[in-house]
């Protein structure tokens, strides 16, 4: 039958089978709360990148030069966002590109005014450039680095970023200030003591009598002749002795004729 009879009444199956109503009982378990035993405060971690302004971001591929293996071939650095920061008050600008995910640098250094980018191969989305001292590996290395980037518009957007960085570190940073090449110091370095040398020679040619260098100098030049004169005796007495022996086998190579012409007789 569809329907039971109980006592008179309908009693409808399907409701007298229905599940019992459990919510008493999982409210009573989501409210369980744990106390940890030790309670870490937060640190912040500093990336060194406060005292910088962000001049460009973007992602790309970075490779090296590695001249160890044999033969020497490009390897993969690591695939990140490569940035251009510069600094609020020394005005430095410098390169900094971290892994995806692991954070790891894989490039690190300044940019100076007289790098250059250089197309790889002839592509439209790659550069190469040479770098005195990157800091990726906590040491300070030369490296051969090229980067590519995703298109030809990127790389071009890179390109000018660069030139802008390496012309404002070349007229605003207090280091490479008026300096196109780094043998422009030692230039000036060597005129300046050059100029010191003629003021010195100079004060000497005016006033002889008061300069103590003057008798010294002539001290030295009469020790040199003494030494000179010593030499001239003592080649010329060696060329008496050498003269000597030389009269002396003569005289033995005459005696032996003389004995040899008797014997003849």
């Amino acid at each position: 039958m569809p329907e039971n009879v109980l006592n008179g009444d309908h009693v409808d199956v399907k409701g007298a089978n229905c599940e019992p109503q459990d919510n008493d009982e999982e409210n009573t378990e989501n409210d369980v709360h744990f106390e940890p035993i030790i309670s870490l405060p937060l640190i912040e971690v500093s990336n060194n990148e406060e005292d910088e302004i962000e001049m460009l971001k973007l992602r790309a591929k970075l490779y090296r030069y590695d001249t160890s293996s044999n033969p020497a071939e490009w390897k993969e650095r690591g695939t990140g966002e490569v940035k251009l920061l510069r600094h609020k008050v020394k005005n430095t600008v410098r390169v900094v590109m971290r892994r995806d995910k692991t954070l790891k640098i894989c490039a690190n250094h300044f940019v100076t005014p007289w790098m250059e980018l250089k197309p790889n191969c002839g592509s439209d989305r790659a550069w190469v450039w040479s770098v005195l001292a990157d800091y990726a590996d906590e040491q300070l290395k030369p490296e051969l680095l090229a980067i590519r980037f995703a298109n030809a518009e990127n790389a071009l957007v890179w390109k000018e970023a660069f030139e802008k960085a390496k012309k404002i570190v070349g007229s605003e940073c207090e280091i490479y200030a008026g300096k196109s090449n780094p043998e422009q110091k030692r230039v000036e370095s060597d005129s300046e003591s050059s100029s010191d040398v003629s003021y010195s020679e100079s004060t000497d040619n005016e006033e002889p009598t008061k300069s103590p260098v003057k008798h010294i100098d002539g001290n030295n030049t009469t020790s040199q002749q003494k030494e000179t004169e010593k030499e001239v005796t003592k080649s010329a007495e060696d060329k008496c002795e050498v003269t000597k022996s030389e009269e002396k086998l003569i005289e033995e190579i005459k005696k032996l004729e003389v004995k040899d012409e008797d014997e003849k007789k």
